[in-house]
């Protein structure tokens, strides 16, 4: 059954018809109301998921939804990232040598396939995550795992305990963050493998399934339509008050907010700064919003060399309006914001030394050979505020003789294209992967090989930007205990990308949610997979 997306300004009865589609497909009862008080319907932009798997799994929509479906080892404290909680595990402790690191496992926990999850589970998921070596498996692998290690290193020591041991001495705080990521989510061994394909480990399976012990199970995922997850029965914490969250995909904020003003739907997750404005006097409509570790930019391909002129980096980062931007387009959705670490995290500069210099950006073109300016494209996901960001670059990169060629496309045509090298620009978001700062230095500055057929493909190396220097710089921040000199060499890394990277960073996003005044406990993380709607209720 297929589910046509709404059209901008859709009436009520074709919204509420195409809901009950939507909660026919996902197995609900017929309804007499367009939302029930047991179904949350969040409507989101989510053409970003190419895969459920928590392994390969690495877009911002889907670790929101892999946030609610999966449980690892450990969380963080929404309300104080610093600080963490036991997920799966009891209690975790850390060797004196500083290596090994013991967990112990609650009793009694269970999938949402009934299945009983224990030390073994665990073991195999994080192995897994190693052996399939995908796109996110670097958060585990940086500590020395791999392939021909990760059975020795990654460890059952009982029924309901288990070991890791590291290469090298990290600070502790920075091993056991990276295992809140949801590369480190943990899947269902025997119902996994009962899936597997050619000694796959159900890769093929899982990217479209669910093996999970969370409070909400996946039902199904189509793409660009419906994210459908149910109440997980087997949940080992309080049991979720919701029988269902729906998620429509839904890109266009003005259908977002008409639709939410109906009552079609409960929350609405992408609203532009008009719509937001028009909902501050609605009766029957809150707003609630949180600082994100989620950064806008824009990035050169060092591959074009036009691109790679030191001179036309820095005349790129002269010929952006960012307040401009940031009073109208990300007007209450973000702020300006020049560094790769997110304010609110470790090490973390409020430093801004740029704005609009047509003049300085001309001298800088005019230096590196480009005196009439050039042409070139830009990659960009067809989502706000995305789109507006790059409209309105384009007209001040004309200010300054370059000019620019928009090539729309979804998240999954955009990030497919980024991944592989083949764009002359970028533009899109980068959220933290865990509270810690090597999450984005990692990414931003360390680029340990530049070669096409690297292991390793951070952002650095997805414009291929050799730094070893940086990378050295970023090796050694990782390394260091002492959080005060830790965040010294953070500032200096800082400092020199602000200089010569071929990236310009723009805004950190203030996400802002819309909901109905009857849907209660709605909390936005400041992660990708920490809005957790498996807590919402609705009166």
């Amino acid at each position: 059954m297929s589910f046509p997306p709404l059209p901008p300004l859709n009436r009520r009865a074709a919204a509420a018809a195409a809901l009950l589609t939507l909660l026919a497909a996902a197995g609900a009862p017929p309804l007499q109301a367009a939302t029930p008080k047991d179904t949350l319907v969040v409507a989101a932009a989510f053409d970003d998921i190419i895969t459920l798997d928590p392994a390969e799994a690495f877009e911002i929509s889907a670790g929101e939804v892999m946030g609610n479906a999966y449980d690892r080892l450990l969380r963080f404290d929404v309300s104080d990232p610093s600080k963490l909680v036991g997920d799966l595990a009891k209690s975790w402790s850390v060797s004196a040598d500083g290596k090994t690191f013991s967990f112990e496992l609650k009793p009694g926990l269970k999938f949402a396939s009934g299945n009983a999850l224990t030390a073994e589970d665990v073991v195999w998921s994080l192995q897994r995550a190693v052996l399939l070596d995908k796109t996110p498996a670097f958060i585990l692998t940086q500590f020395g795992f791999a392939k021909d290690n990760v059975r020795e290193r990654i460890k059952q020591t009982g029924a309901l305990t288990l070991t890791l041991t590291t290469d090298k001495v990290f600070a502790p705080s920075f091993v056991l963050n990276c295992l809140t990521a949801n590369v480190a989510a943990v899947v269902d061994k025997k119902l996994v493998l009962s899936k597997e394909a050619n000694g796959d480990m159900g890769y093929g399976w899982l990217k479209t399934a669910y093996a999970g012990s969370g409070p909400l199970k996946i039902r199904e995922w189509r793409a660009n339509e419906v994210v459908a997850m149910e109440r997980n029965d087997n949940y080992w914490g309080p049991k979720p008050a919701l029988a269902r969250v729906l998620y429509r995909h839904l890109k266009e904020p003005a259908t977002q907010r008409l639709l939410l003003e109906k009552g079609d739907v409960d929350i609405a997750r992408n609203l532009g700064p008009q719509d937001l404005q028009a909902l501050s006097v609605h009766k029957e409509v809150k707003t609630t919003a949180t600082a994100k570790g989620t950064l806008y930019y824009f990035s050169l391909n060092q591959k074009n060399a036009t691109l790679a002129k030191p001179e036309v980096r820095e005349a790129f980062k002269w010929l952006v309006d960012y307040q401009a931007i940031g009073d109208t387009i990300m007007k209450n959705i973000g702020v300006v914001h020049q560094n790769f670490l997110p304010a609110g995290m470790l090490g973390a500069s409020s430093a801004k030394p740029y704005k609009l210099d047509v003049d300085k950006a001309k001298a800088l073109l005019a230096k590196a050979g480009f005196p009439n300016g050039f042409k070139v494209t830009m990659d960009t996901r067809s989502v706000q505020p995305i789109t507006a960001i790059a409209e309105a670059m384009q007209q001040s990169l004309k200010r300054g003789g370059i000019e620019l060629e928009l090539i729309p496309g979804d998240g999954k045509q955009t990030l497919t294209k980024y991944r592989a090298r083949q764009h002359d620009i970028y533009i899109g978001t980068w959220g933290a992967d865990y509270w810690d700062p090597h999450t984005n230095a990692d990414t931003f500055a360390r680029n340990p090989d530049n070669g096409d057929d690297a292991k390793s493909k951070p952002l650095a190396w997805r414009n291929a930007w050799a730094i070893p220097e940086l990378t050295r710089q970023s090796d050694a921040a990782v390394l260091e205990r002492d959080a005060n000199k830790r965040k010294a060499m953070y500032d200096e890394i800082q400092a020199e990308f602000r200089r010569s990277s071929p990236f310009v960073m723009l805004f950190q996003q203030i996400e802002v949610a819309a909901f109905r005044n009857n849907v209660e406990g709605l909390q936005l993380g400041p992660t990708s997979d920490s809005t957790y709607l498996f807590k919402v209720t609705k009166r």
